[in-house]
Parts: structure tokens; C-alpha cells; sequence
């Protein structure tokens, strides 16, 4: 049980080449119920596999080697893009709009209340948390969307854009009663009880699958 509730719990990643303020930040994320891992540089938590965990990133800005603006663009173009909040103790204005800019949480100084960065990584984890469902949902979605024909997914396509059936089978060359088959049974694969929750679907997918779409 302990197990399960180690895993369940966020986990704060500290990049940072000062060991003693590595320490102290993992030591408030502990006192507060946050798991914490500290790395003394961009490699070495680029190098590491790290759990599939809800959580957010700390990270100093001026380090030997790779900086966090670089690894914060590093991680984006991986598709790594956990919340940053930056910490640092050199920073500046341009710094900090180009951290902001590229989607940081905060751009916070040292010394820091410790209160004020607690605030900054809860607000990380939050909507780490809120863009792990979302795409828990896409991944849901994406997976029932596989399971339609190519007709299938041409009449989602139709539907999502809002076009009548009448309409549809005219475009497709079809009658109309062959588009109220196609469509009941997009609505059952998609596990869609309303066109509502069939349009929210479509949108939900990724966007390289909706564009995709044959037409």
C-alpha cells in the first residue's frame, strides 16, 4: 500500500550544481509530502529515465554546460515539457521573458521563501496533473478512433465539421440511411451517447490524426 501511495505522489525534479541547495529544496518538497530527485546538471537529468509521474521541474538557470533556458528548450523539443520553475540567483529581465515566453511556471530569485516556491511548484504540479488527463483522455480517444473504417472516420470527420447527413451522403456519393449506419456505428466505437460528446471526442484527438483524415 505504501507502495502504491509513493508512486501516486508528485515528484518535484531539482536541477541545480550547488549540492547544498540541491539538498535543502529536496528536504522542503519532503516536509511538505512531495517527493524530490536533485541532478547537478542538464546531462545528467537528460541522461535519466525518470518515472512516469505527475510533477514539475526546478531548475537553476546558469550552470556549467547546458543552462535551464537551453534544457527547458531541449526538453520542449523532446516532448519532456514538464512545468519549470526557475530558480536562480542571476537572473534578469530578459531571462525571465524568455522563460515565461517558452511557458515557465514562475522565474523566482534566491534567496527564496520557501513558501513562495511551494506556491510555484504546487501551481506546476496542478497543471502538470490537468495536461497528464488530458492526455490520457487524446490517447482514449485516438485508440477507439482506430477501430473505425476509413467511411467511418470520413463521416466523423463530416459530423465534427457540423455537416447534416443529407449532406454528407451527398458528398460522399452515399444515400443517406448508408450515412445513418455509418454514423450510429462511429457513435458505438467512439463510446459517444450524444453528437455532443462525439464532436469533444474528434477535438480531443491529437491534431496529426484529425488532419490526417481521408476526405
Amino acid at each position: 500500500m505504501n507502495t502504491v501511495a509513493a508512486t501516486e505522489r508528485p515528484l518535484v525534479m531539482i536541477v541545480d550544481d550547488d549540492e547544498a541547495v540541491r539538498l535543502s529544496l529536496q528536504e522542503l518538497m519532503l516536509s511538505v509530502g512531495l517527493d524530490a530527485v536533485g541532478f547537478a546538471s542538464a546531462r545528467e537529468l537528460l541522461d535519466t529515465a525518470l518515472p512516469d509521474r505527475s510533477g514539475c521541474l526546478v531548475l537553476d538557470v546558469r550552470m556549467p554546460g547546458t543552462s535551464g533556458l537551453d534544457l527547458q528548450q531541449q526538453l520542449a523539443g523532446a516532448g519532456r515539457d514538464k512545468p519549470i520553475v526557475f530558480l536562480t540567483g542571476h537572473g534578469d529581465i530578459p531571462m525571465t521573458v524568455q522563460a515565461m515566453k517558452a511557458g515557465a511556471i514562475d522565474f523566482l530569485t534566491k534567496p527564496v521563501r520557501d513558501q513562495t516556491l511551494l506556491d510555484a511548484v504546487t501551481s506546476g504540479i496542478e497543471r502538470d496533473v490537468a495536461q497528464r488527463a488530458r492526455a490520457r483522455v487524446s490517447r482514449q480517444h485516438a485508440d477507439h478512433h482506430k477501430t473505425l473504417t476509413r467511411r467511418e472516420r470520413q463521416v466523423l470527420r463530416a459530423v465534427a465539421l457540423g455537416r447534416f447527413n443529407k449532406q454528407i451522403a451527398f458528398d460522399l456519393g452515399i444515400s443517406e440511411v448508408t450515412v445513418k449506419l455509418h454514423r450510429s456505428n462511429v457513435m458505438r466505437k467512439m463510446h459517444a451517447t450524444s453528437v455532443g460528446e462525439l464532436i469533444r471526442a474528434w477535438e480531443a484527438l491529437p491534431a496529426d490524426v484529425r488532419e490526417g483524415e481521408p476526405t
